[in-house]
Parts: structure tokens; C-alpha cells; sequence
């Protein structure tokens, strides 16, 4: 075990139609945040997880982890006002030998425990990565409600998580964010920003992110399948 996990759990369940936190959220009798973490405790790779999130969802996470069957330390971190501020509060709360760390959403929670060890032997070679899949429909670039282009898509990849950084480098590029008041989406969009190289890592089709009930409909579709 070598690798530390930081995973933003710190959203609101808005786009759910939820009244909390989308990670407390049933599925198959699981909170979402649980299956997630069952599957980071799993894996081989990893040694440490944090979990970056608000205080008052802070009780309900110490009830997941006590339903854990684990000697992993598992950290609660608090989260800032966006994903970027919760991330780098992770990486400024990672332990001294945390110079390797992967970063996943809790709402990827069908990511599988083969997955994160892949990332984790990638990140043994690589500065930078994201784990993404190759994109099978075809994009159009749209401005209001007329296709302005049609890119080609053997080039186009859809982002997921983990992605994964040596971890001096990315404080190095949140603390650039800070000082140039640089917003983005994910980490990988620092660390190209400053210049430093981000390749891609196999990704899972089933690597979905729960965002909305019919995303909550699928993954009950894709564990059952699974069990």
C-alpha cells in the first residue's frame, strides 16, 4: 500500500432534488459514499483516505465509517466553498510521506477496486494523469442552438476520477490558482495550466458520477448486475 486518496464528498444534492447531501443518498441500501469507499479499501493501492466535506454532514459520514471493516486510516477534512478550495484543504492535510495522492469524486462510487490500483501503478511513472475512456458519440460544438463544429472524436477522451498527481507538484500549481485567482473544473486543468504534463489512464465504462435520479436508476442497474 503506497498511495493516499483524497475524496471530495463536500457538494449538495441540488441537481438530485435532493435535500442533502447526494453522497448520504440510499442506493441499494448503501449511501453512495460508502460503496465508494468500499471500493477505495479494497484496493491494494491504497494506504490513506481522506475525506474532504462540510462539518454538519460530519455525523452522518462517522456512521459510514464505522459500518467499515477497516484498519485504513480514514481522515475527515474540511471542505471550502468550491471543489478546487476542498482539494487543495486535502492536499494541505495529507501526512509527510503523502508525495504520491489520487483524487476521486464520491459520487464515481462504482469505481472498481482494480481501477484505483491501476491509477496507483501508473502514478509510480507518471507526474500527472486523469482516468478517462474514449468518447463514442460524435460532439458538436454548439453556440446557441446551431452546430458551429463537429470535432473529431478519435481525439476526444471523457475525463473521470481518479486522476492522479505526484503531490508537491499539484500543491505547487493550486498555490499559482490562489495567487492568479485561477478557476477550474478538476486538478488535471491546474496542472496543464502550468505547464506540466497530464497523460491519460484507462478509465471503466461503469465509471459513472451519480449527478441525477436517472444516474442513481443506472448504478442500481450496474451493482446488481455485478452481484
Amino acid at each position: 500500500m503506497t498511495c493516499h486518496l483524497l475524496i471530495p464528498a463536500a457538494g449538495s444534492g441540488k441537481r438530485m432534488g435532493a435535500d442533502r447531501n447526494k453522497l448520504l443518498l440510499p442506493l441499494i441500501e448503501k449511501p453512495i459514499l460508502l460503496w465508494t469507499l468500499e471500493a477505495a479499501i479494497a484496493s491494494e493501492a491504497i494506504a490513506w483516505i481522506g475525506v474532504i466535506g462540510q462539518p454538519h454532514d460530519y455525523p452522518e459520514f462517522q456512521k459510514i465509517f464505522h459500518r467499515l471493516n477497516t484498519t485504513k486510516p480514514i481522515h475527515l477534512i474540511q471542505g471550502g466553498t468550491t471543489r478546487q478550495a476542498s482539494v487543495f484543504n486535502g492536499l494541505k492535510s495529507l501526512p509527510s510521506n503523502g508525495d504520491r495522492v489520487l483524487i476521486h469524486d464520491g459520487a464515481r462510487c462504482l469505481a472498481t477496486p482494480q481501477l484505483f490500483d491501476r491509477c496507483d501503478k501508473a502514478l509510480q511513472t507518471m507526474q500527472g494523469f486523469i482516468a478517462a475512456v474514449p468518447v463514442k458519440d460524435t460532439i458538436k460544438i454548439v453556440d446557441g442552438q446551431t452546430i458551429v463544429d463537429t470535432p473529431n472524436r478519435d481525439h476526444l477522451w471523457a475525463a473521470q476520477t481518479p486522476q492522479g498527481f505526484q503531490a508537491d507538484l499539484l500543491k505547487n500549481a493550486h498555490l499559482k490558482a490562489v495567487e492568479l485567482g485561477w478557476e477550474v473544473t478538476d486538478d488535471a486543468a491546474l496542472f496543464e495550466k502550468v505547464g506540466l504534463p497530464v497523460q491519460i489512464v484507462m478509465g471503466e465504462e461503469t465509471n459513472l458520477k451519480i449527478t441525477t435520479p436517472q444516474d442513481l436508476a443506472i448504478a442500481e442497474f450496474i451493482l446488481k448486475q455485478r452481484n
